[in-house]
């Protein structure tokens, strides 16, 4: 039989062949560490060696990640999905190096139901930026401009609080951040005048009262000097959302949501969207149409007189 020693050895051997051969971001190596960690947990409380993984093994698993005898599930749907594969892949990786078969090579993850991600209405970004413009302090300056560069790029909220000084250029007369995504794939994306303006006014008037440090180049700055953490972006767009009264839950990520559909509805191309979202797939990109047909099903159903 093998030991827990024998799964921590050959799950510390995974994770080192995902970082280094595979170029596995930090990011992703630290949610399967997470993932087959809840592995162990549950391959302990069953009393399951490594030879003992089956199709039938992984349906309990599966079972005990939906919160089988406990209160809660531990995790989403998504989230459940990917330590099913994470788990798939660790055995697939034994396989390999051990020359002996996969037993769970077809065990399928389960299906993720498509979910439309909410975005907000226009009235509602504006209201969110007005918002965040209380004051003429260096904070409101920050604020504004953060909200204003999150929209006008649809960027993720780690790509934005780590942007830097020399990611902000002008090429052709347009101005442009670079975002390094997922993967650490670079994209270059253009922001309007509103970004602009807004960028601007915080990078002549608000940084230079927040910057401790010349060495720092970090665009968006907390009160300390340091670059503005993912919690802290969190926390001033869910003040801006109470301020403006938004019944909405407003998060970073309903931003990158907003400038998606909004794209779409403008009547941008689905290839061009899927590269300023830095989507490795159109795939991806695809779920922000249901939000348009949604949208054009409600608007014929109310406007043409035999629609009902």
């Amino acid at each position: 039989m093998g030991s827990d020693a024998d799964l921590a050895s050959a799950i510390a051997d995974y994770l080192s062949f995902a970082a280094i051969e595979k170029g596995l971001s930090k990011n992703t190596i630290a949610a399967y560490r997470l993932d087959l960690a809840g592995f162990s947990e549950f391959m302990a409380s069953a009393g399951k060696a490594m030879e003992d993984v089956s199709p039938a093994l992984m349906e309990d698993f599966l079972g005990w990640l939906r919160g089988a005898n406990s209160t809660k599930p531990r995790g989403s749907e998504s989230s459940i999905s990917r330590s099913i594969v994470c788990v798939r892949n660790l055995f697939k990786f034994i396989a390999i190096e051990k020359r002996i078969a996969n037993p769970i090579k077809n065990f399928a993850p389960p299906p993720i139901p498509k979910r439309l991600p909410k975005a907000l209405k226009i009235a509602e970004i504006v209201t969110l930026i007005e918002s965040a413009k209380l004051g003429e302090d260096e904070f409101a300056l920050r604020n504004c401009a953060l909200i204003e560069i999150l929209y006008a790029t649809g960027g993720r909220v780690s790509e934005i609080i780590n942007l830097e000084l020399a990611d902000i250029a002008e090429l052709d007369e347009t101005f442009t951040v670079k975002l390094v995504g997922k993967g650490s794939k670079e994209r270059i994306v253009p922001i309007g005048n509103f970004a602009r303006s807004s960028l601007e006014i915080y990078l002549t008037r608000g940084r230079p009262a927040l910057a401790k440090a010349k060495t720092n180049q970090r665009v968006f700055l907390n009160s300390r000097g340091n670059g503005l953490s993912r919690q802290s972006a969190w926390e001033i767009i869910a003040v801006a959302a109470e301020r403006g009264n938004l019944a909405t839950h407003v998060t970073p990520h309903s931003l990158r949501h907003s400038f998606a559909t909004h794209l779409l509805d403008g009547g941008a191309d689905i290839r061009v969207v899927q590269e300023l979202l830095g989507h490795s797939s159109v795939t991806t990109t695809q779920i922000y149409t249901l939000i348009t047909i949604d949208k054009l099903r409600e608007s014929y159903a109310s406007a043409h007189p035999r629609a009902k």
